[in-house]
């Protein structure tokens, strides 16, 4: 049995084009994510970073989980729904009620949250990996907008009034901070080794052309299924931790297209396909968010959908995507260990 090597960051491969691509990954990467990650602990734990500091950067890890799990369906996998607001509903319900109605831990909410989800995408997924494109991406909408309809008129979650979370003792901001930062690099880890495994093989080729694919003995529904239900659990534990530092959760709001607009967004700016575009959309997302949201009315929506259109027109790959073809490098690399 070969024994699977990391890439070093100087290694090169050939690219299309016949030209030589740097891999910026191996150890030296892995080394400098584990320091990112160390000092963020560290700032978060010691109490080096402001209130204000630690909610900007407690929205960056949670938009980075959800758009990562959408990247990996779309970009990677290409099934791109328009539903993902349908997990982080039930996690935000799931958290209120086991709280609020049963005065349970709020670690209890955020896994009944993901087991509910679990369950849910299961059962989502019989009728809707019946569908392809388009068709796909219309239904998980409307599944979504099905259960909003009906949370509203549930008198047990208190209908549209919606519900206040209650955990006790209430955590405070840095130790959500450190839930969502750690769930932020556990939802990393799992894309990049699920995509360097021989799922992640099938996985482009499926994207690319799923009969194809099918032909050579990629496993089309199991492929699909592990990468719904992982997608599902993750958004889950991210939309349980979102309205753990809200406090409250409305149907409206739970089940609503915002937030896959909002991982589209970042995916789309980023760069779709890419390790990290999830992470520097994230950031720039968080950034415009926070700073158009002193302009009047609509506006903050107007300004986001022009820096959408422009993204789409003159960076059509995304920030990231796009300089990683100008300059020939590419970051934490999707392709199987060598060796393999």
């Amino acid at each position: 049995m070969k024994i699977p090597v990391l890439l070093d960051r100087k290694k090169t491969k050939a690219a299309s084009s016949g030209g030589q691509v740097r891999v910026l990954d191996g150890v030296p990467m892995l080394a400098a994510c584990v320091a990112i990650a160390a000092a963020l602990y560290i700032f978060g734990l010691t109490g080096v970073l402001s209130s204000n500091i630690q909610r900007y950067l407690l929205k960056i890890f949670l938009y980075c989980t959800l758009s990562s799990m959408w990247n990996l369906m779309s970009g990677y996998t290409g099934m791109t729904s328009l539903g993902q607001q349908t997990y982080i509903g039930l996690a935000g319900y799931s958290l209120t009620v086991m709280t609020a109605t049963y005065a349970m831990s709020y670690w209890v909410g955020f896994l009944v949250g993901a087991v509910i989800s679990t369950i849910v995408s299961l059962i989502l997924a019989i009728i809707l990996f019946r569908m392809r494109g388009m068709y796909f991406a219309v239904a998980t909408w409307v599944v979504a907008e099905a259960l909003r309809t009906f949370f509203t008129s549930w008198k047990f979650v208190k209908k549209g009034a919606g519900m206040t979370v209650a955990a006790r003792p209430y955590p405070s901001t840095s130790t959500i901070y450190i839930i969502a930062l750690t769930l932020c690099i556990i939802a990393l880890a799992v894309v990049y080794f699920l995509l360097k495994s021989r799922v992640g093989l099938g996985l482009t080729a499926m994207r690319d052309d799923p009969d194809a694919a099918s032909s050579v003995g990629v496993d089309i529904f199991k492929s699909k299924l592990l990468v719904y239900v992982v997608s599902a659990i993750f958004t889950a534990l991210a939309g349980g931790i979102f309205y753990l530092n809200k406090g409250s959760i409305y149907p409206a709001g739970g089940f609503g297209i915002s937030w896959t607009v909002s991982m589209v967004f970042i995916v789309i700016i980023g760069g779709i396909g890419t390790m990290g575009g999830p992470v520097l959309g994230s950031i720039l997302y968080v950034i415009f968010e926070e700073q158009l949201a002193k302009l009047p009315g609509g506006w903050t929506n107007i300004v986001l959908g022009l820096i959408a259109i422009l993204v789409i027109l003159f960076l059509p790959d995304g920030i990231l995507g796009t300089l990683q073809k100008k300059l020939r490098f590419e970051i934490l690399s999707q392709k199987r260990f060598s060796g393999e």
